[in-house]
């Protein structure tokens, strides 16, 4: 069995004529370490499925299995203790706590965790070990979203879930922020669920899962990942 398991996974929102099915029978598995991009234009059902796999939301239909746990068979207390354990999110707005310097907004994270890594060496990781006593009204977006990275990243978590991480940073910083997430990825082994519209976003990915109208149209390991420096868009 694969590290991630979806099956048959089924959402809908509203009822009667106002019914829109948002995913209509997904199924994908995952590798445990690898780095699998989510594509998809607006409304295909991308992030949808992203807060399903976190536990945010629930199916209609079918299940998410993680290291052959289903999250739909955990209790309200198992899955909240599965998030704090095993997840981490980087979401497209930063969510930063305003009055925390860059460290107390890392450091957040790291109490969620049982084996949280070394604040420091992850704030050089980071490029932010210069900046770590400043508050986020003080930082650029993309110093934000590195920060936001960091508090996720700290916790160690199995799997780390992007929605659209760089979608309100420009071309350079975005460069930045996805060549950051390739090196956490490789140093760190975690496995990277990253949904994005960006179809040149796939060279970057060991796995691009291709979403259309709520479906897979294509699953496919990438015989040619490239690293981010080396693609343009």
């Amino acid at each position: 069995m694969s590290f991630v398991e979806i099956k048959g996974l089924k959402k809908s929102y509203g009822e009667g004529e106002a019914k829109t099915f948002v995913l209509k029978g997904v199924d994908i598995s995952i590798e445990k370490g690898e780095l699998c991009v989510l594509l998809g234009a607006s409304g295909s059902g991308k992030s949808t499925l992203l807060n399903i796999i976190g536990g945010i939301d629930d199916a209609d239909e079918g299940y998410v299995s993680i290291d052959g746990e289903k999250t739909a068979d955990m209790t309200e207390k198992r899955l909240t203790l599965y998030r704090r354990d095993h997840l981490g999110y980087v979401f497209q707005m930063y969510n930063l706590i305003p009055n925390l310097t860059v460290q107390e907004n890392i450091e957040v994270g790291a109490y969620l965790s049982k084996k949280p890594l070394a604040v420091d060496e992850l704030l050089k990781t980071l490029g932010l070990y210069e900046h770590k006593d400043k508050l986020p009204n003080q930082l650029s977006g993309g110093q934000q979203q590195r920060t936001a990275i960091g508090r996720a990243v700290i916790k160690n978590p199995d799997i780390l879930l992007c929605d659209e991480p760089t979608g309100a940073l420009d071309y350079n910083t975005s460069k930045e922020i996805l060549s950051l997430l390739e090196r956490i990825n490789k140093e760190y082994g975690n496995t990277i669920i990253m949904v994005t519209h960006n179809d040149a976003l796939k060279y970057m990915a060991d796995r691009v899962v291709k979403l259309r109208d709520g479906k897979v149209s294509s699953n496919k390991l990438n015989e040619k990942k490239l690293p981010i420096s080396e693609i343009e868009w």
